[in-house]
């Protein structure tokens, strides 16, 4: 693709990706749903054609909501999609060349310890920016206080309990879920462009994710300062909330691997979303058996058919 070409790409992905942000600042409350798109044409342009094309949109992006709103807008989006995005493609296109001469890509369990330290590193930010957990919680509460209000009486027994309890969760929920957005719209952005032919690296499988070694210390991190209180009991409680989405995926790469051991793993596979779309506490169990893969390796015992990607022993 020549050089024109690709300046007209990166072009239409920033603005695309502005698109949303620059929708909702007209007061359009039906444009809400797009920012959780916002990162899809951001890691299009990077997982196509590299992390340079993704850098260059995200700061179009940035530059055309400074220009429509003000710096607060262009920093938020920079801080909350622009760098991770960034972040993340420049890692999963990073590859070496195995001993056998195929082509090694950087493995998706060190891309869920990089999207893990994002969250936890937002969380961090956040105590800093709101000064301590005290005024990170009582601006969670203040958040809160509208929909509480209208849920429950104010002088409801046990309100104020309640209110605290999710003032106190809140930052985990919150970068839990962004988290999760980031990941689906770089499952997204690569699906679709593995689709057309024109996706940089392969996809990698689920079942080949393995979370790196030393990860199983990071919930034991986390209920130590727990039990410790205060301010890194408030971090803590926060980061054991974030573990849950790799733990997760974990787990699903564990399923994955066992449904493959069958003639039909679509049945099992279809069977557990179904379960966990309708209850959703299977991905509780599941993200238990995330975790006690990562510290036993229990994917040794199910070896996969065929192996995928690069490994984790870094």
């Amino acid at each position: 693709m020549g050089r024109v070409g690709v300046v007209g790409i990166t072009a239409l992905c920033g603005a695309f990706a502005a698109g949303p942000s620059l929708a909702v600042a007209t007061g359009s409350p039906s444009s809400l749903i797009l920012i959780y798109l916002s990162q899809l044409p951001l890691f299009i342009g990077g997982l196509w054609l590299g992390a340079g094309v993704a850098l260059a949109a995200g700061v179009t992006a940035s530059m055309m909501l400074l220009a429509a709103s003000d710096i607060t807008a262009a920093l938020m989006f920079a801080a909350l999609n622009g760098v991770p995005v960034i972040l993340l493609v420049r890692q999963a296109l990073l590859a070496r060349t195995a001993t056998a001469g195929a082509m090694e890509w950087y493995p998706p369990g060190l891309l869920a310890a990089w999207l893990t330290g994002l969250g936890l590193t937002a969380i961090a930010v956040a105590f800093f920016l709101f000064g301590g957990p005290d005024s990170l919680q009582s601006a969670m509460r203040e958040m809160l206080a509208p929909a509480l209000d209208r849920l429950f009486d104010k002088s409801a027994p046990g309100r104020d309990e309640f209110a605290h309890l999710l003032a106190m969760i809140m930052p985990g929920l919150v970068a839990a879920s962004w988290m999760a957005m980031t990941l689906i719209n770089g499952i997204l952005a690569q699906g679709l462009l593995a689709r057309f032919g024109a996706s940089w690296r392969p996809s990698p499988a689920l079942a080949t994710l393995s979370l790196p070694r030393w990860f199983p210390l990071l919930p034991v991190l986390a209920t130590a300062a727990t039990a410790l209180g205060g301010t890194i009991g408030f971090f803590g409680i926060n980061m054991m909330i974030v573990l849950t989405l790799p733990f997760c995926l974990a787990g699903l790469a564990v399923l994955h691997t066992i449904a493959y051991r069958f003639s039909r793993p679509a049945i099992l596979l279809i069977s557990f979303y179904v379960l966990a779309g309708l209850f959703g506490w299977p991905l509780l169990l599941i993200t238990f058996l995330g975790l006690i893969d990562a510290s036993l390796r229990l994917r040794g015992r199910f070896p996969l058919r065929q192996s995928l990607g690069g490994t984790n022993d870094r």
